[in-house]
């Protein structure tokens, strides 16, 4: 029942789309006499490369494949706005095409991200590169700002910066499954030139990156809780949140929420922290001593 419901609206949603389209609009001669609102269904055959009787069933609702080439070029017949495209191929239960990376973050999101302070926040596109983050990250991992352009990778920062490992609590388990999710969430990106450099320059400097992206592990992103020993404020327990910017393909903004009391009134230091101005002395000696980590900083 729900299949036939989901191709009903499907029918429906191409007469709609095919009656609203006039001749003119796509490049078709009307001809003198014309009764039929919009475009004939022949004609959108014709536009879309299809049979005519294909066609026809699709608006009837009938039970036939819907290829995601024959989708494409529907929405370019029709000429589907990028939300109506959406809408198309889920009537049509076809996952859309992996969309290209955008041209990163607008100011917009940015100012999401600062709006989240005091909680650490970050912004990600489709290669994990770092396009955006509050000052509370900056506190948690330290500025990124201050790296090299090409550096600005969390997988990069997670293998290559050797404060990472004091930082992160059960390092090798947390760098592992980010591997694992990184393989799964990227795998529209084989062949990008900013994948290949990134994916090659760690597989020769890391041993671990290495083994690990040749396992071929997958992993879902899920509901993630993260642990750190962080060298000026102590243990920090976040939970992390994903949220995919839909004005932006490809970047996704990343939440830490405290996961206990005892990480939420840390928060503020860790702002301070990205200021530069570092916790008292006997404050700082409790966090480290009594975690037995390195006083330098992350």
């Amino acid at each position: 029942m729900a299949d036939q419901q989901r191709r009903r609206c499907l029918a429906e949603f191409l007469r709609s789309r095919r009656e609203r389209l006039t001749p003119e609009e796509a490049g078709i001669l009307a001809g003198p006499r014309r009764r039929t609102p919009g475009l004939r269904r022949e004609e959108v055959a014709q536009l879309s490369g299809v049979s005519v009787t294909w066609y026809t069933w699709l608006e009837q609702a009938r039970d036939i494949t819907v290829s995601r080439q024959v989708l494409t070029s529907l929405a370019r017949a029709l000429m589907l706005s990028s939300i109506e495209r959406r809408h198309l191929f889920g009537l049509a239960g076809v996952p859309l095409p992996e969309q290209p990376p955008g041209r990163g973050p607008g100011p917009a999101l940015q100012r999401l991200v600062d709006a989240l302070e005091p909680h650490p926040a970050y912004l990600l596109d489709a290669n994990w590169d770092l396009v955006g983050w509050n000052r509370a990250e900056a506190g948690l991992i330290g500025d990124p700002g201050q790296l090299e352009p090409a550096e600005r990778n969390l997988l990069w920062l997670v293998f290559m910066d050797p404060a990472m490992r004091t930082l992160m609590v059960d390092w090798e388990g947390q760098a592992q499954n980010l591997v694992a999710q990184f393989r799964a969430d990227a795998r529209a990106r084989f062949g990008d030139p900013r994948f290949e450099r990134l994916t090659g320059g760690l597989r020769e400097a890391s041993a671990e990156f290495r083994g690990w992206w040749e396992a071929h592990d997958i992993a879902d992103f899920g509901s993630n809780r993260r642990q750190f020993r962080h060298p000026w404020v102590g243990r920090l327990t976040f939970d992390y949140v994903k949220l995919a910017a839909m004005d932006a393909p490809g970047v996704k903004l990343f939440a830490c929420m405290p996961a206990d009391a005892e990480t939420t009134g840390k928060l503020p230091a860790l702002q301070r922290c990205a200021a530069g101005e570092v916790p008292a002395a006997a404050q700082v000696a409790d966090a480290v001593d009594g975690l037995g980590v390195s006083r330098a900083g992350a």
